[in-house]
């Protein structure tokens, strides 16, 4: 059974300023979850409607009916478990290989595949303006399969930043040289933009590595790509002489 107080508070995490008065957010599905379990994420609470995380201990592990569930669920079909688990504190920039630089990822889906690439090509550090949309919203979450455990996520002033970096910094632009062709460096950091506006102008200033993913359609006139496919093929191309 699960109070109407319970109810509330696992509702409003779907609301990045609970989550953050809180300290708290929710993922849903046995996979995300044992993932989150497996890792450093404190558990608080965990929800489900099966005998399952036999490993969980009672005192955490509330068996609930699918009714319940669905009024604390953020997804239309709801999956048999959901928990809940703390915030943990933002860990120090990890200044080694290659770095990500998200300006202004809106997209929640983006948001979850991009952290799983990173996840995928072992890129350890993502870096995020405070524009960025927030990892831990729960479809963010649901779309990084459990990534989110393994990629350190910082929110910081990306200019500051790139301003005082000692690596070459890269972006994706329509027009640049293009990646098939680029000798590309082990270490720096890669700017990928915002879903609808690209690069900011007072970061584009400040990149001195400007690459492009060439068109080979024979009309040419797809606009741009998808941020998160651009992502894919960027950091592919990177690991390419790993």
């Amino acid at each position: 059974m699960v109070s109407k107080n319970q109810i509330k508070l696992i509702t409003s995490l779907q609301q990045k300023k609970y989550r953050i008065a809180h300290k708290l957010f929710f993922a849903e599905g046995i996979k995300v979850i044992q993932e989150l379990l497996d890792s450093n994420f404190e558990l608080v609470n965990l929800y489900t409607t099966k005998d399952d995380f036999r490993e969980v201990s009672s005192s955490f592990k509330i068996t609930i009916q699918e009714a319940d569930l669905k009024k604390i669920s953020a997804l239309a079909t709801p999956n048999s478990c959901l928990a809940i688990f703390k915030i943990p504190n933002e860990k120090p920039i990890e200044d080694l290989g290659l770095i990500l630089a998200l300006d202004s990822v809106r997209d929640p889906g983006n948001m979850g595949t991009i952290l799983r690439l990173c996840d995928w090509f072992g890129i350890k550090q993502l870096v995020c303006t405070i524009e960025t949309v927030d990892i831990y919203n729960p479809k963010v979450v649901q779309a990084t399969m459990g990534s989110i455990a393994r990629v350190n996520v910082s929110y910081i002033d990306l200019k500051k930043y790139i301003s005082q970096a000692k690596v070459p910094v890269f972006g994706t632009f329509m027009e640049g040289q293009n990646i098939y062709k680029t000798s590309l460096p082990q270490e720096g950091i890669l700017i990928m933009g915002n879903e609808a506006n690209g690069i900011s102008l007072e970061l584009e200033e400040m990149i001195s590595n400007r690459l492009t993913i060439p068109r080979f359609g024979n009309l040419q006139k797809t606009e741009s790509l998808n941020v998160a496919t651009a992502t894919a093929i960027v950091l592919s191309e990177f690991r390419r002489e790993y």
